[in-house]
């Protein structure tokens, strides 16, 4: 179980989009992933992220104010007003523009911690970073959203800060608290070596019900709706890094900590706005689109993105032979 949650976790942006496509051409194997289901699943997301989390991975959050301070701030101001400025850029249709709106305002994906790690960044700032976020979510994601999409649709603030309070904050803390519980159990390290695999499937899952929701608007609007969409979504996540880079250049941050930020601003909790778009925005299905190709694409490029700091590396290590 823990080689396959290994395997899982290396190909987990292959594993969605086999999922997406498959979907797209048997839609029913997916359509149990909605309202509650999908709440669920989410919410195993979360706590999965919970068991992995050490009392020291929250001490960090004061060890190092300035820093997660720098990190939360730009997470929470260059995405939601990227998201804004692309959405009157594209001029995009509400629904799609509701869509985009909640990825840019949700907080920081859990798999930006691994792709932290995989290109030498800080991986201590990164967990503190997401921790940052992930529990400012249900005060700055429905406000944001209120700020950015009220203009378009009515957004239920307090409704929104009680579910993200739901799928979110109390799985994380259920898992934290069974980590220090149990942590020094020999079985309890099995357990979290399968975390990763069960967090990749449970995304699948998420992924798959949206495709399932949408396949009927994808099938009648053709691969323009798609490559539009994907647009928008690769315009936000790639400006994302770029300017997580520049916060820290500006801060005079390390190598590893701008590299950190860059990862963890670019790259959105996507499964979390995939749930809001559903729960909260059902009126308007289009609108867990750019959530759904966000969930495949921000992993991908995360991949890339690491791999592209890591050839920096190589080639500084040659030239200065």
């Amino acid at each position: 179980m823990q080689k396959l949650s290994r395997w899982l976790a290396k190909y987990a942006s292959w594993v969605v989009i086999f999922v997406a496509v498959f979907t797209f051409f048997v839609p029913e194997v997916f359509e149990w992933v909605k309202g509650t289901t999908q709440t669920v699943i989410l919410g195993i997301i979360m706590l999965t992220m919970g068991l992995t989390l050490t009392t020291d991975d929250f001490k960090i959050l004061l060890r190092r104010p300035f820093d997660i301070f720098i990190g939360a701030c730009a997470q929470f101001i260059i995405m939601p007003l990227l998201a804004y400025t692309l959405v009157k850029v594209f001029h995009l249709e509400p629904a799609l523009a509701i869509g985009i709106l909640l990825v840019g305002c949700c907080p920081g994906g859990v798999s930006s911690n691994i792709m932290s790690y995989l290109c030498h960044g800080d991986v201590a700032f990164s967990v503190g970073m997401t921790c940052a976020s992930t529990l400012l979510a249900p005060v700055m994601t429905p406000l944001l959203m209120k700020i950015t999409a009220g203009e378009i649709i009515e957004i239920d603030t307090i409704g929104m800060f009680l579910n993200i309070l739901i799928v979110t904050i109390i799985p994380v803390a259920l898992g934290s608290t069974l980590n220090y519980m149990f942590s020094k159990r020999s079985v309890f390290p099995k357990l979290q070596g399968m975390m990763p695999g069960l967090s990749v499937i449970c995304l699948a899952c998420i992924v798959g019900g949206v495709i399932s929701t949408v396949h009927d608007d994808l099938v009648s609007r053709g691969l323009a709706l798609f490559l539009w969409t994907f647009a928008v979504v690769l315009c936000h996540n790639s400006l994302g890094y770029l300017l997580g880079y520049m916060v820290g250049k500006m801060c005079k941050f390390s190598t590893a900590k701008k590299r950190t930020v860059s990862i963890e601003v670019g790259m959105q909790n996507a499964g979390l706005a995939t749930n809001l778009a559903t729960v909260f925005f059902a009126a308007q299905p289009l609108s867990v689109l750019p959530c759904a190709i966000s969930c495949a694409w921000h992993s991908i490029s995360g991949t890339i993105l690491a791999g592209i700091y890591l050839k920096m590396d190589a080639f500084k290590v040659r030239k200065n032979k």
